[in-house]
């Protein structure tokens, strides 16, 4: 956790990168509890960032590192880490973590089906994106401690 000025701590944001679409979390101030914020249309990512940035003191990024459950990368992961690339030449002076996010899109849907959404809001895949997104910083929380 790093001050900022005003003795300010900075957020954690995190992607779930996708083909279409990138769900985003975030966590408060004090790097404590996660929170879905919106999904993004992939094409627009870089764009939203930097107006985030402008507005939101972010220490660093969390990002979904897809992979197969025998371990193997999965065909997203060039994807992933193809923008990756593009993220730190736009934001050089951002970090970025690459988390694994296996099984996270299970997760999200057993998440929306146990908060009792109903059947039609639990077909809408930014929900899943924005929880999955969610789910990657909690897990990334945690392994910090």
């Amino acid at each position: 956790m790093r001050l900022y000025s005003n003795n300010k701590v900075a957020r954690l944001l995190s992607i779930d990168y996708g083909r279409k679409r990138c769900g985003i979390a975030v966590t408060d101030v004090l790097q404590i509890v996660p929170n879905g914020l919106c999904t993004v249309a992939t094409h627009q990512l870089l764009s939203f960032l930097d107006d985030y940035f402008k507005r939101e003191e972010v220490e660093a990024v969390v990002l979904g590192l897809p992979v197969q459950t025998n371990g193997q990368p999965s065909e997203n992961q060039a994807r992933v880490k193809q923008f990756a690339a593009q993220f730190s030449k736009r934001f050089p002076k951002k970090t970025i973590h690459f988390y694994d996010e296996r099984f996270t899109s299970k997760l999200a849907h057993q998440a929306i089906i146990e908060s009792g959404i109903g059947k039609m809001a639990r077909r809408d895949k930014a929900l899943v994106d924005e929880i999955s997104a969610c789910i990657i910083l909690q897990d990334y929380l945690q392994s910090r401690q």
